[in-house]
């Protein structure tokens, strides 16, 4: 912009060489373009007004405040006579200007319902593979098209050439649902993440992306770091046998008022049933108080269990307290831990028939992926009438009644080369290599002592003569036999107990 020439005759001045531009103008010039520029930086953040806005340092205005002449001033400067509280606002506090089409209707939305996905773990599957275990919203992936995209990120590689970059590493996701239809307002997703090969094959380490969809239709999507390897964390013997343990369990959600004792006889008897080489993994859903804590903590302390708190899995509602979540999360943080992984509840006892060793058991399913056990149930409230001091019983040396009813499907557990296994359920998995068998009953089976782990009193409510040998005691309608295969162990196991970690208790 040139500056104003001022001409004024008679004083000798070149008229083409221009003067100063005044120093009252300069200001207003200046003035002006701040005052512009405030304009349109306010005009631009306008979504946060109202932490700008000085209005709401002010009093309100309100009737007794206004005077007559400020409040016929507002009623003739009002655009329209809806009320204030038909006005929409937006979830910033900011009215929402109406539509020019009165036909053209508009949608608001507030808040969220579910979030697309609530991550409780991710894992190394191997030199290639990774696993990313969460939650998410279930009508989304019931009624939408949800998609992931994996990305590998690695560290700077100072011993690379100087022209090397460290680029980023996409692969292909694929997810597996594995709670098959039970979820809530959450369902189960299970990411697999496969590369071509090792990301971090120099072992530099490098963060997991995981890039979360909402839909195939849109672009939207949420990028998050999975999961992050340090250098030189990368150890390719994890992934191969020998494994840590031969054997390990992973317990579903401990919830509601559980019963110390029967917390307490469960673990000595599998202690002793899966031998020194086992590993007991625990979910603590609420239900592991300073009591059950006080029946586990020896175990914990002599490396054989491990408590985990889960208790935050509340917030998100899936079924029965995220147990197919856990099940998940615990196939994959010890994927490579063990030869076999076992899945039951706390109030399941497996046993062997004939005193067969577990290994024998075993070495006979090792062609097998997944093997399925059959159940016992039990009474958990039925006892034999006897002379003796059932209060120094264990639960599973006096709980002696077996349902008899033949024919009737029954819910089973299972066993898992957890290596093998991509995703998995409550009562088996679907997503595995290998095959699976369920003929299983006469090498291991359980028995199951349903609603006994929160009976907080005395087990036995229901007193009977004890039967003759294969006599059948009928009770309710439902027929019982008498069956002490349990009762005939409870000695060794109190004994095993005392010898590992100490008598506790009675």
């Amino acid at each position: 912009m040139k500056a104003n020439v001022r001409k004024e005759g008679g004083h000798g001045v070149p008229p083409a060489m221009p003067l100063p531009l005044p120093c009252f103008d300069l200001k207003a010039f200046v003035v002006t373009l701040v005052v512009l520029t405030l304009l349109m930086a306010a005009w631009q953040l306008q979504p946060y007004r109202p932490f700008l806005s000085f209005r709401a340092s002010c009093p309100p205005l309100t009737a007794a405040t206004s005077t007559p002449l400020q409040s016929s001033k507002l009623a003739s400067s009002s655009p329209s006579p809806a009320s204030a509280s038909e006005i929409p606002i937006t979830g910033s506090g900011l009215p929402v200007p109406a539509p020019s089409d009165p036909n053209k209707r508009v949608f608001r939305a507030y808040g969220s319902a579910a979030a697309l996905f609530v991550q409780m773990g991710a894992y190394r599957g191997g030199p290639a593979t990774f696993a990313v275990v969460g939650l998410a919203s279930k009508p989304t992936h019931v009624y939408g098209t949800p998609w992931y995209k994996c990305e590998w990120l690695p560290n700077p590689n100072p011993s690379a050439a100087a022209n090397a970059s460290s680029q980023p590493i996409r692969a292909k996701a694929s997810k597996m649902l594995p709670d098959w239809g039970y979820g809530r307002v959450y369902t189960v997703v299970v990411v697999n993440c496969t590369f071509p090969s090792n990301p971090n094959a120099d072992n530099v380490g490098g963060k997991l992306l995981l890039h979360a969809y909402y839909s195939v239709q849109s672009r939207r999507y949420e990028k998050f770091v999975a999961l992050e390897e340090s250098p030189g964390a990368y150890d390719e013997s994890l992934y191969r046998p020998p494994f840590k343990y031969d054997y390990l369990y992973c317990g579903s959600s401990l919830y509601g008022d559980l019963n110390p004792n029967r917390i307490r006889e469960w673990i000595a008897y599998h202690a002793y049933f899966f031998g020194p080489n086992s590993h007991f993994v625990f979910h603590d859903a609420g239900g592991v108080g300073p009591e059950v804590r006080a029946v586990l903590e020896p175990w914990v302390k002599a490396g054989r269990a491990t408590v985990q708190d889960i208790r935050a899995q509340a917030e998100f509602d899936g079924y029965y307290y995220n147990q197919f979540l856990v099940v998940n999360d615990c196939l994959h943080r010890y994927r490579h831990a063990a030869n076999w992984t076992f899945y039951f509840d706390v109030d399941e006892y497996l046993y062997l028939p004939e005193g067969r060793p577990l290994e024998s058991v075993l070495a006979n399913l090792s062609a097998y992926t997944q093997f399925t056990i059959e159940q016992n149930p039990m009474s958990s409230k039925l006892c034999a009438l006897d002379s003796k001091d059932y209060s120094r019983e264990w639960g599973f040396e006096k709980l002696v009644f077996r349902n008899s009813i033949t024919r009737v499907r029954r819910d089973r557990k299972y066993a898992i080369q957890a290596k093998n296994a991509y995703a998995t359920g409550v009562h088996m998995s679907e997503n595995i290599i290998g095959k699976t068998t369920h003929k299983t009953e006469d090498m291991i089976r359980y028995y199951h002592y349903h609603n006994s782990i929160n009976v907080l009193g005395e087990p036995c409510r229901e007193f009977v003569p004890s039967p003759a040998q294969g006599n059948v005691t009928w009770i309710e309608k439902i027929p019982y036999v008498y069956d002490d295969n349990m009762k005939r162990l409870a000695e060794t196991i109190k004994r095993f107990e005392k010898q590992t970690i100490g008598r506790i208790g009675r």
